[in-house]
């Protein structure tokens, strides 16, 4: 091997035999991004699988309270960061509640710990002092139309920038965001759980002007992970594949005990290979708004095709005379379908290490 190589050109040279290990595209500059997440298992996934793809630079790891509170979800990004290799990454510790409504958790999902009951070791690499917000704001200013964002939870911290520095949302060139749904939730009949959790922060960002990518129920029900591809993750033979292997075996015996189907679906690494390679979906212009107000609804990503969006008709005796009715351009791209195999394709290869017969 030429010693001169750098970390990026070794993984590319060495990777190239491996389908799914690194796309066409990885011979780009990489892409700067920084990782919102609420880890949890399936976020767990995800940060393996950035970690695994030389196409971006993590600019950082920021967390956000949503499937744990924040400081459990904060050691599990450590822990992560870690096992990836990857301590340079800084790690930052942001919203440890929505914006004004109480934390609703997903312990029956992720377990206390958010790693499904796994035991996994505290982590040596420490996070930065620097709260989330000020490190997504300080990150996007140095570099700004440079550094996208992935957000793998509630929208909380994403929105507290925005709030804070109105200006930032024009320096994101695009966001891919996993939540929302066009066909029904999962933590209620009508709200997907990232955006039911923190509704008030969901509808700031998807008000803000960011290009935006939606990559929701309607595509990551489909991405489940299945005893085969556990298998190919035994296979590997490294820190990162040993950690995914340990998660997806954990994940499947869980969702089968628990009556939920043959395994996990995998949500946030679909948002993650989305970013990657968005052939990977189909994608569908939307004007996508979040219900608010609902008692039995917030949370509900409300997707129109075309105007005009319709608004409840008026109380009797309001002042309002008609429904309120407006023309609206799309501002959301939504995931409509998937191309599971070649996701699991990528997913196993990267994790593993190894190019995978799916």
């Amino acid at each position: 091997m030429d010693h001169h190589l750098n970390r990026r050109q070794f993984l590319l040279a060495s990777g190239a035999g491996l389908a799914g290990m690194v796309p066409p595209q990885a011979a780009a500059e990489p892409r700067d991004v920084i990782i919102d997440t609420d880890p949890g298992v399936d976020d767990a996934f995800a940060l393996l699988l950035a970690l695994r793809s030389p196409e971006l630079r993590i600019r950082a790891v920021t967390v956000v309270a949503g499937n744990v509170p924040a400081p459990v979800g904060l050691g599990n990004a450590l822990r992560m960061v870690e096992i990836g290799g990857r301590p340079d990454i800084p790690v930052a510790l942001g919203a440890i509640k929505p914006l004004v409504r109480r934390l609703v958790l997903a312990y029956y999902a992720h377990g206390e710990n958010g790693l499904g009951g796994l035991d996994f070791p505290e982590a040596k690499v420490k996070l930065v002092a620097e709260p989330a917000t000020e490190l997504i704001r300080r990150i996007v200013r140095q570099r700004p139309g440079q550094v996208s964002l992935i957000t793998l939870g509630p929208l909380t911290n994403i929105a507290l920038a925005l709030r804070s520095d109105p200006e930032l949302a024009r320096m994101i060139p695009r966001l891919v965001l996993m939540g929302g749904s066009l066909s029904g939730g999962n933590v209620t009949p009508a709200a997907e759980f990232n955006i039911y959790v923190d509704p008030e922060a969901a509808h700031i960002v998807f008000h803000a002007g960011i290009p935006l990518v939606m990559v929701g129920l309607d595509v990551t029900r489909k991405a489940v992970l299945r005893d085969e591809h556990a298998r190919a993750l035994e296979a590997g033979q490294d820190a990162v594949s040993g950690a995914a292997a340990r998660l997806a075996r954990n994940g499947i015996e869980r969702a089968q005990r628990l009556g939920w189907g043959p395994g996990p679906a995998m949500h946030d690494p679909l948002a993650v290979a989305t970013f990657l390679d968005p052939t990977l979906v189909t994608l569908r212009p939307y004007f996508v708004d979040v219900e608010t107000a609902g008692e039995l609804t917030a949370g509900q990503t409300v997707a129109y095709r075309s105007g005009p969006v319709r608004g409840s008709a008026p109380p009797d005796g309001s002042p309002l005379s008609e429904v309120r009715s407006e023309a609206v351009q799309p501002n959301i791209e939504v995931a409509v379908d998937v191309d599971a195999a070649r996701f699991f394709q990528m997913f196993v290869t990267r994790l593993s290490g190894k190019a995978a017969s799916l």
